[in-house]
């Protein structure tokens, strides 16, 4: 890649795009109706932000950072609740531009750490953010509620 990538905040515009690359982080066709709803209701949010890694004009990642209050830090935490890179840009350093981007930004809005969460399976992610500096300090528990 030559060209640098640059990357901006996304807007209500940006909706396809990002349903695009939600998809591909997934590897899955996602309920349009369910992201269509909760995109409405994150981009809306003042704790929510979507950044977007184009090259040349063409949107090629994308990371959301959200920030909010938690008790047990008795301060602001920001968290990568999705990353996706283009497969054909990984390894081209895209997903280390949205890092620093992401990164400045949630220092800028005065939170004091940021966490990501990542599917166990992912282990190619997981080297990516320790990577980025990353610690496996936490467990993450989930109860599925559409399950028998």
């Amino acid at each position: 890649m030559q060209t640098p990538v640059s990357i901006r905040r996304a807007s209500a515009a940006d909706r396809e795009i990002i349903y695009h690359m939600i998809c591909g982080l997934e590897n899955t066709v996602l309920d349009r109706g369910g992201f269509d709803r909760a995109f409405e209701r994150n981009i809306a949010s003042p704790n929510i932000t979507y950044f977007l890694a184009e090259h040349g004009g063409k949107p090629v990642g994308m990371v959301s950072c959200h920030i909010q209050p938690l008790l047990h830090h008795a301060a602001l935490v920001s968290e990568i609740q999705e990353m996706y890179v283009e497969p054909e840009y990984r390894s081209q350093k895209v997903g280390n531009a949205l890092m620093r981007h992401v990164t400045a930004f949630a220092k800028g809005e005065g939170a004091i750490q940021m966490e990501v969460t990542s599917r166990a399976t992912r282990e190619q992610a997981h080297r990516f953010y320790e990577r980025e500096g990353f610690a496996k300090s936490h467990v993450k528990l989930v109860r599925y509620f559409n399950e028998a």
